[in-house]
């Protein structure tokens, strides 16, 4: 591919960028510059790697700036270094998003904006609007497929996230419903009343913004994600969404509706009939159903890389979260699972930051006791044991 110019290679004075030869074989490339991605980039660099790269097929935090306007961090931050805390929402040492941008529950742009920041602080060699067709491995290199050439590497961190890929084929007549990923803002829908499909964080946020535009919302779920009692917040709402679901259902305007399987969507004219299996009576909408169950995996463009649980929903990784089936494959991102435990929230998943880092650190031969700091402040995680109990009130 040649020489390209840039740490960020995008709008980029000269002198704020170095040298990066993409022809060269890489020890480590990072697919994926989002939290996951540049976090695990900045780790990297501090352990010491230096012959690194971080792709991605659009730009710096771009999932974020997808969001709904209105949607925000369900995760509180707060600049908490001071008293050895990281902030929840931070993804490096001595970064707190909260101190830089006042703002406790930031909105997907500021947050990308934050990713920004922080990449050309660090300095991280990134190759933006690069799209990865396809990914090989041949004699222990990964060999990636872009439009512009290859990339090699011995080492691949997939960090891509699942945000820009929506789960969009859930059931007959889903193809009808807009997904909640590709709604800019609450404000431009227009209509009085509205049926959300998935009642956990992304559909409960739908709810509580179109309530607070005056609108009527039913809420459907085959479970009752609202009832759900754990501390586990992967399983459970956030006390974020619960206090704001609780003052619009107070308005009168939210109605949840379990046990609500959907069987078929179909639409004559302008109207929207919502088959629930077990009931004769469908529910009739004069708007487009929103549909808000999630996304898919965009491990679905490497899960040849992976062996998988029986049932297919999560890949297998090992104690360094490297693929049990690909040796040098790494996993980072909310895609990060072992067995019960869900690694699907920022300040969850950055505790695996060091874990990945301390085993390529150690292939590459570097010195990896800067990450004993990562350990303290909550960044290295290696000991699973205790992450499985339950608060007791």
């Amino acid at each position: 591919m040649g020489v390209y110019v840039g740490s960020l290679l995008h709008n980029s004075k000269a002198e704020d960028v170095t040298l990066i030869d993409l022809s060269k074989e890489f020890d480590v490339i990072v697919v994926g510059a989002g939290a996951a991605g540049i976090g695990v980039g900045i780790t990297l660099e501090n352990v010491g790697v230096e012959n690194f790269l971080i792709v991605d097929r659009d730009t710096v935090g771009s999932s974020f700036t997808s969001w709904p306007d209105e949607t925000r961090f369900i995760t509180p931050s707060f600049p908490s270094n001071s008293i050895g805390m990281l902030d929840l929402n931070s993804i490096a040492i001595g970064i707190s998003p909260a101190f830089s941008m006042k703002v406790e529950h930031p909105n997907g742009k500021e947050f990308a904006d934050h990713l920004l920041d922080i990449a050309k602080y660090f300095d991280l060699p990134i190759l933006q609007n690069t799209n990865v067709k396809n990914i090989s491995k041949k004699k222990n290199i990964f060999t990636l497929e872009c439009d512009e050439g290859n990339l090699l590497a011995n080492n691949l961190i997939w960090a891509a996230g699942e945000f820009q890929y929506p789960n969009l084929n859930i059931f007959k007549g889903s193809e009808l419903c807009l997904h909640n990923s590709q709604v800019r803002s609450w404000e431009h829908l227009e209509g009085d009343e509205f049926y959300i499909i998935g009642g956990f964080e992304s559909g409960m946020d739908a709810a509580v913004n179109l309530s607070k535009l005056g609108k009527k919302v039913n809420v459907l779920d085959r479970a009752a994600p609202w009832e759900e009692h754990t501390t586990d917040p992967s399983i459970s709402l956030s006390p974020y969404t619960v206090e704001r679901l609780r003052e619009q259902i107070n308005h009168g305007r939210i109605k949840l509706i379990d046990n609500a399987d959907i069987q078929r969507i179909t639409k004559k004219e302008n109207q929207y009939s919502i088959k629930i299996k077990g009931k004769s009576k469908p529910y009739v909408s004069e708007t487009q159903p929103i549909l808000a169950t999630g996304f898919k995996s965009s491990l679905t463009i490497v899960d040849k890389f992976f062996d998988w649980e029986p049932e297919k929903s999560y890949a297998l990784i090992n104690d360094e979260d490297e693929s049990t089936k690909t040796p040098g494959l790494f996993l980072v991102g909310p895609q990060v699972r072992h067995e019960n435990l869900i690694f699907c929230f920022i300040y969850k998943y950055r505790q695996r930051f060091g874990v990945v880092a301390n085993s390529i650190g150690n292939r590459l031969g570097l010195d990896t006791a800067v990450l004993e700091q990562y350990r303290h402040e909550g960044l290295y995680l290696d000991d699973l044991s205790c992450c499985g109990d339950e608060c007791e009130c």
